[in-house]
């Protein structure tokens, strides 16, 4: 299994209204510095919104990026009940 595949199997265990980071991902997957490597395997999802890629977040609760465009991140997210402020995560708790 592919690098990115494991980060899409790990991310669909991220419930509906949740959150993760890119990090927490990177460490869950046993590969604590690349989270830029969970970054670009989310950018390159085929089977979203499946695997829900728009639940991961940065560390800060700023969005990051989204192959959909940041916008369309916004409105999933507030369709799952995640509060949004000025492109970033108000009050979450991350799913790790």
């Amino acid at each position: 299994m592919t690098f990115s595949q494991k980060c899409y199997q790990m991310l669909k265990t991220v419930p509906c209204g949740r959150v993760t980071t890119y990090g927490d991902l990177a460490k869950a997957l046993g590969r604590s510095g690349a989270s830029r490597a969970v970054g670009r395997a989310m950018n390159t999802n085929p089977n979203a919104p499946t695997v829900p890629c728009h639940r991961v977040v940065m560390s800060d609760g700023c969005l990051g990026g989204f192959a959909f465009g940041i916008n369309k991140k916004i409105k999933i997210l507030q369709q799952e009940g995640i509060k949004i402020e000025n492109e970033k995560v108000v009050d979450f708790a991350v799913h790790s």
